[in-house]
């Protein structure tokens, strides 16, 4: 066996008092193979080392919690199904970002994957995709290829293994040109009764490993996404992970229907980390220890050693433990459909995880050490104030006056931020499965329960530039943001699932951006009483690659649920009927800091970004639900990127009528983004209560604008950067 040199311990990425604490929990050196197993258990991707004391103190409760944080997904109840069921949402968010930047196609691909297994290993039936990208400057040369890959990568997975990609959001800045973000949701539907967990109990029960063989593909991937990127990440191509979704499609099916049966103790899928965290986890879980026999493990290749088939990330596997006895049922499933099916190992009460290899013991090590114990750090973290003065955000001063604002509004939709995302979701199977109610270009995705009256609506949502102004109010903003879409359709928010990408947090500005926008969220969950269930956590996304910036900005993405008890009541965008009234609920706009009038049309990134007020967030929120259960509203429309106007040209896109509005509008009222608003359209004699009519639908204009020169201005971007 290899010696361990202090070289080999900094390959790892363990430091030197990290590795001291590995020889007090052994009370020896250990071997190579038992380095890899506390590398990757102990890397920030797999040990949230950073992050964990922080995130302890977000609300995770609700009376229609069913399971929070510490599993593979959260888990919600969404009340009755068909037949006096009663149904679960499951869902979670993770992040593929270090794969997505060296291998963009098969880096996404497997990070949709990786989510779908977090669902489907708790009993759900994957009913849903998304996604939240960040890309840098469209005109940074590695940019179009990395887009073009993630697209591909995404669309490829999701639409072969039949999981519709209903929606998502994607931004550009010149702070993810070195380190894109890519980030994949996944949301599914279980009986109550049917849902799975991790924890492996029972001594002597079956240690079962199902699906694909394991290669040398993706080995090191958890160390390699807790480090920075330099100018060697082309390098790291062999730690990316190779994905086969026609595989996981058959996983999926074979999963489902072992668990219809009464065989399962527990199920883990192998996602970072692979074999090493799925065992560690279920072992550490159940309070239990484990033994595997390594020469019993399903390998692609000739002569894979222990240390490769722990550490390696190939996809479409997952680990169970079985009743005694249902070994020879379980198996005749996973052969039909054409899946590797073998006993690799069994629980024992030893609390240690022990490897056997051509007779030998080659791993031995106490699990407290590799999980509950692993190292925690509450690192050093600037004060809001003194961050402040770090980020050298300028104060807003003095605003230009708006000389043109129908100009305006036609380059804001024409920038990247707004234009059209039809290049990109016409690459997804929305449809499959015939549930799809609302897709990409609405305010949330919708999509139906089978055999019941009710949908599920979902929206991821962040706004980079907030939270790089002010953390605290960045990470209040992001949940609102999903709150409000989700309220736009009709939907009650019920819950959310998060993936926070940050930079190094080992430098005091960045620990600051985590702690705040993480307090930021944590008040906003209590005031909309709208609980996180799940999530991830991402760090050391910066780049010292050449021409690549340095650290991206703090990017706390949102994904949130919500249930509609009636899906024929669910609003949309478009307008409705020529003379609609056109209502505001909430304040005129009056905020232009941070806003993206200021950036494109202007070049400034400057100010605070606009306030959360909490309590108005909720009530606007109740309030617009209460109009569309009511069925006063034609179409909602939540304010939030643009302000006003754009939000009413996206309205206009949406149906192919215009608007005349009967206010008379500055940069500030028809550009700020002022927060907690929506504009919602009624019959003409309709009067609302708590809204300000501002105008009537009607003509083929907005702010002076013909529709069919918004729409030209809107679909430019992305089909103009892709031919030419």
């Amino acid at each position: 066996m290899a010696e361990i040199t202090a070289e080999t311990v900094a390959a790892h990425g363990l430091s030197q008092e990290e590795y001291a604490r590995v020889l007090h929990a052994l009370g020896r050196e250990p071997n190579l193979v038992e380095l890899g197993i506390f590398s990757v258990m102990w890397s920030e991707h797999c040990s949230y080392k950073s992050s964990r004391i922080h995130l302890k103190k977000l609300p995770t409760e609700a009376p229609w919690v069913i399971c929070g944080p510490g599993e593979n997904a959260g888990v919600i109840d969404i009340g009755d199904g068909p037949d006096g069921t009663k149904l679960a949402a499951i869902f979670k968010m993770e992040s593929h970002n270090h794969p997505s930047y060296i291998e963009p196609y098969q880096g996404a691909a497997t990070g949709v994957g990786g989510i779908l297994r977090d669902v489907f290993t708790m009993g759900a039936r994957p009913v849903a995709n998304m996604n939240a990208l960040r890309f840098g400057r469209p005109d940074h040369p590695k940019m179009k290829h990395l887009v073009q890959g993630v697209v591909a990568g995404i669309g490829g997975y999701g639409n072969c293994v039949g999981v519709p990609t209903v929606g998502g959001e994607t931004n550009f800045h010149p702070a993810y040109d070195g380190n894109i973000l890519v980030n994949a949701m996944t949301v599914g539907v279980a009986d109550q009764d049917k849902i799975f967990y991790s924890a492996a109990t029972g001594i002597g029960n079956p240690i079962v490993y199902v699906g694909s063989k394991t290669g040398r593909d993706g080995i090191h991937g958890a160390t390699m996404a807790s480090a920075d990127f330099d100018e060697k990440s082309e390098e790291k191509r062999p730690t990316v992970q190779v994905g086969d979704p026609f595989t996981e499609k058959l996983l999926i099916e074979a999963c489902l229907e072992l668990m219809a049966t009464d065989a399962i103790v527990a199920i883990q899928d192998m996602g970072a980390a692979g074999l090493t965290s799925s065992s560690v986890e279920m072992a550490t879980n159940g309070k239990a220890g484990i033994v595997l026999d390594m020469d019993k493990v399903p390998c692609r290749e000739e002569g894979m050693t222990p240390y490769e088939m722990m550490l390696s990330e190939s996809q479409e596997r997952m680990l169970m433990v079985l009743k005694p006895g249902k070994e020879a049922m379980a198996e005749a499933i996973f052969k039909k459909w054409e899946l590797d099916f073998a006993v690799i190992g069994e629980v024992t009460d030893t609390g240690h995880m022990v490897l056997k290899f051509k007779g030998e013991t080659v791993c031995n090590i106490p699990l407290g050490p590799l999980a509950e114990d692993a190292p925690l750090y509450d690192r050093p973290a600037l004060s809001l104030a003194d961050y402040k003065a770090w980020a050298k955000v300028q104060p807003l001063g003095d605003v230009p006056e708006c000389t043109d604002i129908g100009a305006d509004l036609l380059k804001l939709m024409a920038c990247p931020d707004l234009a059209s995302r039809r290049w990109i979701y016409e690459q997804y199977d929305s449809q499959v499965g015939a549930d799809t109610l609302q897709k990409s270009g609405g305010d949330a995705a919708v999509v139906r329960l089978h055999g019941t009256q009710k949908a599920l609506a979902m929206s991821t949502d962040c706004t980079p530039r907030y939270c790089y102004a002010d953390p605290y109010e960045g990470g209040k903003q992001a949940v609102a943001e999903t709150y409000r879409n989700i309220s736009a359709v009709g939907a009650t928010p019920l819950a959310i699932t998060n993936c926070l990408n940050f930079a190094n947090p080992q430098r005091p500005e960045i620990m600051a951006q985590i702690v705040e926008a993480l307090r930021g969220m944590g008040d906003a969950c209590r005031a909309l009483d709208y609980p996180i269930v799940s999530g991830n956590v991402s760090l050391y996304n910066e780049s010292k690659a050449t021409g690549g910036g340095s650290a991206i900005l703090p990017t706390p993405a949102i994904g949130g649920v919500g249930l509609m008890e009636d899906h024929t009541k669910m609003a949309t965008i478009a307008f409705k009927n020529a003379g609609d009234a056109i209502w505001l609920v909430g304040e005129a706009g009056a905020h232009l800091g941070q806003s993206l009038w200021l950036r494109e049309i202007h070049g400034r990134e400057d100010g605070s970004p606009p306030p959360v007020d909490l309590a108005a967030e909720r009530s606007n929120g109740e309030t617009v639900r209460s109009f569309i259960a009511s069925g006063k509203a034609n179409a909602v429309h939540d304010i939030s990127d643009g302000g006003l106007l754009v939000a009413l040209a996206e309205m206009a896109l949406a149906s192919n009528l215009g608007c005349e509005l009967t206010i008379s509008l500055d940069a500030a009222s028809a550009f700020g983004e002022d927060q907690g608003r929506y504009i919602v359209t009624t019959h003409p004699d309709e009067r609302l209560e708590s809204a300000v009519r501002i105008g009537t639908v009607g003509g083929t204009s907005v702010a002076g604008i013909e529709v069919a020169q918004l729409r030209e201005a809107n679909e430019a971007f992305f089909r103009d950067w892709m031919e030419g």
